[in-house]
C-alpha cells in the first residue's frame, strides 16, 4: 500500500476522541452558551438518502456532528438468509441501488468460491464491461448531485443524460435498466445481444468528451473551487484509521485498489491507471471519480475486443444442478424441465463452509461474507458495505467547517443510505 509524498494536509491526527464518529463541542474553543444544535436530515434532499446529522453551531461554524443512520432498515440481508441461494440473488443489487451490477457481482462471486464452479471466459469479461459501466454510472450520480448541492444545476441534467445511455446498454443486455439479475451463478442469465458491443462502442467516446466538459465546466468556475479546495480534509492515516476505501482513500494519497492490489476477474489482463491525489479535500475526491471514469472506458474498450474474440463461446457453466438448462430444452427433454423445476422452486444446495469474497465498488471496498450449512439457504449474509465505512469519517472531516460547506463535505463522502443501513 503506497502512501503518496506530499505536503502534510494537518499534523497529528483529527480523529475525535474517546468515540470516532462523533465530534463533541469542545467548551475551550467554543462557548457553550452561544452553541445551536440544528437537524440536518433525515429528510433533506442534500443527504444522499435519510441521513441525520445532528449538528452543534457556533454562528456558521460547524462545533460537533453526529451521523446517526438507521431509518432506511431495509432487511436485506435477513431476507436472503430465507430465500433459496437461487432466488437471493435479486436482493443484492438493491443494498446499493446505485452501485447495483457491483453487489451482483460480489454476492454472486462469493456463492461461486463456495461451489468451487468456473465460469465461462465470455462471462469474465462481460461482468467486467458491465461493472465497468456500473461505476461510471454511479460516478455521474455522484457528480451531479455533488454539482447540484453547491448550486450548479445544470451539470445534473448533463449527467443524467450520460447515465440514461449507459440504462439503455444495461437494458439491451439484460431486459431491464437496474436490478437486472443478469449476473447469474455460473456466469450470465443470456448471453450479451450482438448489438451491445457496438453500441457500447459509440457511447465511449461520447463519454470521454463528456467527463472533459464536466471538468472544463467545474475546473474553470470560481465557486466551485472555493467551495471544494482545502475543505473536508481527511488525511492518509486518519482514512487508514477510519477504514476507508475507494475514491476517499485515493484522495488522501493511498494507492489502494482491489482491482490491482489483489485482482478478480480478469483484471490483472487489462491496463488502467489507478488515480490518486494527495489533498485529502472535496476537490481530490471530484478529480478521483472524473479520472476513474476515464479509466473505467479504457477497461471497457479493453473488455469488448476480448468478448468480440470469443464469440459464439458459452456464457454460462454447463452445470445442470446449479444453471437453468436452456429454455428451448424444456419443450424436448423431461431431464431439463426437472431440473429447471427443481432450481425454481428448491433451489440448488451449496457446500457446508464459509467465504469472504472483496470487490472494488465505485464506492470502495465492498465485501461478501456467506456462511452455508450445506443447505438450499445462506446460513449467514453480511455485506461489507463501503456507505458505512464512509460515514465513519463524518465527524473527521467536518472539523471548523463552515454549515455552508456540510453540504458539499457529506456529499463527497458519496454514501448511499441502503447501503449504509440495510
Amino acid at each position: 500500500m503506497a502512501v503518496l509524498p506530499s505536503t502534510r494536509i494537518y499534523e497529528g491526527t483529527r480523529i475525535p476522541s474517546p468515540v470516532p464518529t462523533i465530534l463533541e463541542v469542545d467548551p475551550d474553543k467554543y462557548p457553550l452558551e452561544d452553541i445551536l444544535t440544528i437537524n440536518f436530515g433525515p429528510n433533506h434532499p442534500s443527504t444522499h438518502g435519510v441521513l441525520r446529522l445532528i449538528v452543534d453551531l457556533n454562528g456558521e461554524t460547524v462545533a460537533g456532528i453526529r451521523a446517526v443512520i438507521g431509518y432506511l432498515h431495509t432487511g436485506f440481508e435477513k431476507n436472503m438468509e430465507s430465500k433459496t441461494w437461487w432466488k437471493s440473488v435479486t436482493y443484492a443489487p438493491r443494498v446499493d441501488y446505485v452501485a447495483f451490477q457491483s453487489n451482483e457481482l460480489v454476492y454472486v462471486l462469493a456463492i461461486e468460491k463456495l461451489l468451487g464452479i468456473e465460469i465461462p471466459r465470455r462471462a469474465t469479461w462481460a461482468r467486467m464491461a458491465l461493472t465497468e459501466l456500473n461505476r461510471i454510472h454511479s460516478h455521474l450520480i455522484w457528480l451531479g448531485t455533488s454539482a447540484l448541492e453547491l448550486g450548479a444545476i445544470s451539470l445534473l441534467w448533463y449527467t443524467f443524460d450520460d447515465r440514461d445511455e449507459i440504462l439503455d446498454l444495461f437494458e439491451m443486455a439484460a431486459g431491464a435498466r437496474m436490478h437486472t439479475r443478469y449476473f447469474q451463478v455460473g456466469g450470465l442469465a443470456e448471453d450479451l445481444p450482438p448489438a451491445f458491443a457496438a453500441e457500447t462502442r459509440k457511447f465511449l467516446p461520447r463519454m470521454l468528451k463528456s467527463i472533459d466538459d464536466y471538468e472544463s465546466l467545474l475546473d474553470r468556475n470560481k465557486i466551485w473551487l472555493e467551495r471544494t479546495k482545502g475543505i473536508g480534509l481527511l488525511s492518509a492515516d486518519d482514512a487508514l484509521a477510519l477504514a476507508q476505501s475507494g475514491p476517499m482513500l485515493r484522495s488522501s494519497g493511498v494507492n489502494w485498489d482491489l482491482r490491482k492490489t489483489m485482482p478478480y476477474l480478469a483484471y490483472d489482463e487489462v491496463e488502467f491507471d489507478v488515480p490518486v491525489y494527495p489533498n485529502g479535500d472535496v476537490y481530490d475526491r471530484y478529480k478521483v471519480h472524473l479520472d476513474e471514469m476515464r479509466e473505467s472506458v479504457r477497461i471497457v474498450e479493453q473488455c469488448l475486443v476480448r468478448i468480440d474474440e470469443m464469440q459464439g463461446e458459452p456464457w454460462i457453466a454447463d452445470d445442470r444442478k446449479v444453471v437453468l438448462p436452456p429454455r428451448h430444452e424444456l419443450h424436448t427433454s423431461m431431464e431439463s424441465l426437472i431440473h429447471h423445476f427443481k432450481i425454481v422452486t428448491e433451489g440448488y444446495v451449496v457446500p457446508e463452509g464459509e467465504v469472504y469474497v472483496v470487490i472494488e465498488s465505485p464506492r470502495g471496498e465492498s465485501g461478501c461474507y456467506l456462511v452455508s450449512d450445506g443447505g438450499p439457504r445462506p446460513w449467514r449474509v453480511k455485506f461489507r458495505a463501503p456507505s458505512f465505512a464512509a460515514l465513519q469519517a463524518t465527524a473527521t472531516t467536518v472539523q471548523g467547517c463552515l454549515v455552508a460547506d456540510l453540504v458539499a463535505i457529506a456529499g463527497s463522502l458519496d454514501p448511499v443510505m441502503g447501503d449504509a443501513d440495510r
